[in-house]
């Protein structure tokens, strides 16, 4: 049986459309044929609530697997005949105090998905908006990490962060770990940050293809989300967007995700000869590159 492909979806910064973007391209990629498995990793049971799961005490969930020794069966339901869904509880807050004295506690979660042959193509793990020991648990166990963002500055700025940690469990506990793309979501097109943010991006990716770094072959996803009041409205209903609204830009949105998801990535265009002379008005640059991460960072200070 090939080998599942995890991936951790993350943003520590919360409202970035990061639950939404789980729940809808899971199920997008179910509905084209995958074998999906979603694992909500926040307290805050979102992705669980999204998917009509009304999670109680007596309810089974992740936190059974990280803390009571459950097995992945155990703590998933089924929502479709390609879906599945692993929910999250609030006892799962606790998890990172209870864990404290756990030898190997950030690798609980891989332990578990590795320890028999999953009967899914993609495991996607909606992380919480933190770089605790939940978020370490996902970056352990994923082999790729996928980052929804919307398009403003104080997104970029936590953006340098968390590439900064994603590069420190590479180099300690998870050497195959990589970033594979950002996910615009909540996009207007009209506006000018839109497209001076999406700028940014893509001159600073490009500046990292030659780099060992590694988002060094990460691609910005052509497909953006679209903002779109459905897709906000959906979860109260227990639902996706595309049996709440199917024929809405949101739907179409994560369709087109989807399909360029399962797409190999292009070819990353190398970066630009840098200018021989300086800008003329250097304040005037875009402070979006003080809010990456440098080239050779050694990452955060504090330790994994």
């Amino acid at each position: 049986m090939p080998r599942v492909k995890i991936i951790a979806v993350i943003n520590q910064k919360g409202g970035v459309g990061k639950t939404t973007t789980v729940a809808n391209l899971g199920a997008a990629l179910a509905q084209s044929g995958q074998r999906v498995c979603l694992i909500d990793l926040d307290p805050q049971s979102h992705l669980t609530l999204h998917y009509g799961i009304e999670p109680g005490p007596d309810t089974r969930s992740v936190y059974d697997l990280l803390t009571g020794g459950a097995d992945l069966a155990a703590v998933t339901t089924q929502v479709s005949e390609q879906l599945s869904v692993v929910s999250s509880t609030i006892d799962l807050a606790a998890a990172e105090v209870e864990l404290v004295g756990t030898v190997g506690r950030e690798q609980i979660l891989r332990d578990h998905l590795r320890q028999n042959p999953l009967p899914y193509d993609l495991v996607l793990i909606d992380c919480p908006p933190s770089l605790g020991l939940l978020t370490l648990n996902a970056l352990s166990a994923a082999d790729e990490v996928v980052i929804p963002l919307q398009p403003h500055f104080l997104a970029l700025q936590g953006l340098g962060k968390l590439l900064e940690t994603v590069a420190l469990v590479q180099r300690r506990i998870n050497p195959v770990l990589r970033v594979s793309g950002v996910i615009l979501c909540m996009y207007e097109s009209s506006t000018k940050l839109s497209g001076e943010v999406l700028g940014d991006l893509k001159n600073f990716f490009a500046g990292s293809r030659a780099s060992n770094q590694p988002w060094s072959g990460a691609r910005i996803f052509n497909t953006v989300i679209r903002r779109n009041i459905k897709l906000a409205e959906c979860p109260s209903y227990g639902t996706t967007i595309f049996e709440y609204e199917p024929h809405s830009n949101g739907a179409a949105d994560y369709r087109a995700l989807a399909e360029e998801f399962l797409s190999p990535a292009p070819p990353q265009p190398a970066p630009e000869p840098a200018p021989q002379s300086p800008p003329e008005n250097p304040a005037a640059e875009s402070p979006a590159a003080n809010a990456m991460p440098a080239e050779g960072s050694s990452g955060p200070a504090n330790d994994v």
